[in-house]
């Protein structure tokens, strides 16, 4: 089995991803900001993406990096280019000067559309400098991101809970479970044959219309919803009030309503992974059920 630098395994996608590296066998040294409980398979590296020392002994005799770790909310431009750009930099430098040749990068379908919001330059910049890295690379653009753990979508199960849903203008989305993204990173690791960019997603030809994702989300937590598609300029102001509300805790914030508006965040079925490495295994509507059930018993719905 093999040996797995792994950024952001605190977080929703890494700890994921760290389940089921050590499920399956591997190795994982994981950076952490903050002291975490001793288990087997994992070696615990005290630091941030701005400690190079730490960098360095996290990829110390790994034979494959997998940086998860961004900032997805920065109250400017600056907290995303020091998150995900320097971050990514510092974090392609420790794996070279480690000798780690595989290098698997987490980005965003935000990325696709760079003049949109300062996330997704900024996710464009990081990937721009893998590509330069003369690292074997592949970039993963997920979709949006849902499962059990989550807490970015947990407003629209509570707000479905009402029957209601308040929704950007018309557009299509592609969505993927976190345990089927974690896969394909591993299986994207564990392989010195594929390199390149890929937009993986629940293998729903074309995506979700918003209102039909939300009619799932309903379903999900057993209420039928009326979806509401809200103008931008509303979107907007709720934002500029959730951030007076919520201060840097806010999660709608202007940055993010410039891209949730934007029609187009489908993936691009050229960009799908060979069939031969992987294949997405949870069925989305099965998939909510799991997370609303995993929100009940956190008493978080």
């Amino acid at each position: 089995m093999s040996v797995f630098a792994i950024t952001g395994g605190t977080g929703f996608v890494g700890s994921r991803l760290i389940d089921l590296a050590v499920e399956a066998g591997h190795q994982v040294r994981a950076l952490t900001r903050r002291d975490q409980p001793v288990r087997d398979g994992v070696t615990w590296v005290r630091g941030d993406l701005d400690a190079t020392a730490a960098l360095a002994e996290l990829c110390a005799g790994a034979d494959a990096a997998i940086h998860v770790a961004g900032v997805v909310n920065a109250p400017d431009r600056e907290g995303f280019a020091h998150g995900n750009i320097t971050g990514t930099a510092n974090m392609l430098a420790a794996a070279k000067g480690a000798g780690v040749r595989r290098f698997v990068h987490v980005s965003s379908l935000a990325g696709r559309e760079p003049q949109l919001s300062a996330y997704g330059w900024s996710k464009r910049e990081a990937d721009t400098l893998v590509k330069a890295s003369g690292l074997d690379w592949t970039i993963v653009r997920p979709p949006a991101i849902y499962g059990p753990g989550d807490l970015e979508m947990l407003e629209l199960f509570r707000v479905a809970r009402f029957g209601l849903a308040l929704l950007p203008p018309g557009g299509r989305i592609s969505v993927i479970e976190v345990s089927d993204l974690g896969r394909l990173l591993l299986a994207l690791a564990a392989t010195d044959t594929f390199s390149g960019e890929i937009d993986p997603d629940d293998g729903r030809a074309g995506g979700w219309t918003h209102p039909e994702f939300a009619h799932a989300i309903g379903r999900a937590v057993g209420r039928r919803v009326l979806a509401l598609s809200l103008p931008r300029a509303v979107l907007m102001a709720g934002a500029h009030i959730d951030r007076l509300l919520r201060g840097k805790r806010a999660k709608l914030t202007p940055d993010r309503v410039s891209y949730f508006c934007h029609p187009d965040w489908v993936v691009d079925p050229a960009n799908r992974a060979p069939v031969n490495l992987w294949a997405p295994q949870v069925e989305t509507e099965a998939g909510l059920v799991e997370t609303a059930h995993w929100y009940r018993a956190k008493g978080l719905l």
